[in-house]
């Protein structure tokens, strides 16, 4: 029923919640959903609300860039914090949960900068429509009493990219993001090395003129997946020939384009799903 409302309702609903947590910490990754969050706890609770981001290994450069420039849109009080997942055994082995050892880091690190600065919560940009995803990582957001706003305030992934774009928030159309681990098939150790290769493959097709791309790692092999309206972009004269040179420098022998377009989650089929990232 929650999600028929007017949009108007959601957010007034939205800003009630968010007032009532009083001060809070938000876990700012730069996408849209924790955008928002980000933009009416500022709102709301101005210097009460702190927005804090992990600067990951599987975090991109392309996306730390483009963060900072939104933070500073927002006006928002932020800090940006290292993180040491890859540190740890049990996500660089790559299991089907290995968000939640991610999620477990990032949220400790969390905890203790809110009860440095006195903060009642800690929040993120959970909203319903990722709770049908492969979201092994809201055990640890469960371990630590993370609130999520726009899943109690009943927003879907539209009602949060309409509301963003009436807030002028630039990024209500930017495509999903995933951390560059997700590039790998569940079993495939992540290394630093790996990371960096997918990266640097990634800028390279993404520097054609492709707006959303994923480069999935099988060893020698890179699989492109873009959205299929972006196909005949990504196989035009030149363009091609721009990526497989970016794609072969960045380490890899072969490069191949999966003609099925972008799944979100594709990897997750082997799980026998088929959401994620």
């Amino acid at each position: 029923m929650i999600l028929l409302e007017p949009l108007s309702v959601k957010e007034a609903r939205l800003r009630e919640i968010v007032r009532s947590l009083e001060s809070c910490v938000v876990a700012f990754s730069g996408g849209v959903d924790s955008a928002l969050v980000l933009k009416v706890a500022t709102d709301e609770l101005g210097e009460r609300a702190y927005g804090v981001t992990g600067k990951s290994p599987s975090l991109a450069q392309r996306e730390l860039n483009g963060l900072l420039d939104v933070v500073e849109a927002l006006g928002a009080a932020h800090e940006i914090i290292e993180t040491a997942e890859l540190e740890d055994p049990n996500y660089r082995a790559n299991p089907a949960n290995r968000c939640y050892y991610c999620k477990h880091e990032l949220y400790g690190k969390l905890a203790q900068i809110a009860r440095e600065r006195g903060a009642r919560y800690i929040v993120d940009g959970f909203n319903l429509d990722d709770a049908q995803d492969h979201r092994p990582g809201r055990r640890a957001a469960e371990e630590f009493a993370v609130r999520s706003p726009l899943a109690e305030a009943g927003f879907s992934k539209a009602d949060v990219r309409a509301l963003a774009k009436q807030l002028g928030l630039e990024v209500w159309d930017k495509p999903a993001l995933a951390c560059l681990s997700s590039r790998f098939p569940y079993g495939t150790p992540i290394s630093l090395e790996l990371l960096r290769q997918v990266e640097r493959a990634e800028d390279a097709v993404l520097a054609a003129g492709i707006r959303e791309c994923r480069v999935r790692h099988h060893g020698e092999i890179a699989r492109i997946e873009v959205p299929l309206d972006e196909l005949e972009r990504l196989i035009a004269p030149g363009t091609r020939e721009a990526i497989v040179a970016g794609v072969q420098a960045a380490g890899y022998r072969y490069v191949t384009i999966d003609l099925g377009g972008y799944v979100r989650g594709n990897l997750n089929r082997a799980l026998g799903g088929s959401l994620g990232n």
